[in-house]
């Protein structure tokens, strides 16, 4: 198997109940991929189906954690879609066409500026804003 594989596919398809975690309106979010990369950024990626919207609450957390990790890494917030019918398919995550994008130096949501994968726009950041590579 490797890396990034699924190794427990039975535990992945088993649901969290946060029923009992409400705190007046705020209810937990999940993030579906988070990259820590080598000290020096943190890359969240959330994956949504076809033209579903990410959710206020969700969407205010993904802002929040970028607003704060400037003071020590850069980030980035990635929303992605997918058009998977097959629910027992596998998302092929690098492939997704990416939507739209919140940055640690903008702070504010737009689309990419072209067509992009969520593959190819990690890459983007890593080389031109962590790496300074570009």
């Amino acid at each position: 198997m490797s890396r990034g594989e699924i190794q427990f596919v039975d535990r992945a398809r088993q649901l969290n109940s946060f029923k009992d975690l409400t705190f007046g309106k705020i209810t937990p979010t999940d993030i579906d991929g988070l990259i820590e990369y080598k000290d020096k950024a943190y890359i969240f990626i959330e994956v949504k189906y076809k033209d579903k919207d990410l959710p206020f609450g969700q969407r205010l957390a993904l802002e929040r954690l970028i607003k704060d990790t400037p003071k020590h890494k850069k980030s980035i917030a990635i929303v992605c879609v997918h058009y998977v019918d097959d629910t027992e398919e596998q998302v092929d995550v690098a492939n997704c066409k990416v939507r739209e994008i919140y940055l640690y130096n903008e702070l504010k949501w737009r689309p990419p500026n072209e067509l992009v994968t969520v593959k190819e726009i990690v890459d983007l950041f890593i080389n031109t804003m962590v790496e300074g590579v570009l």
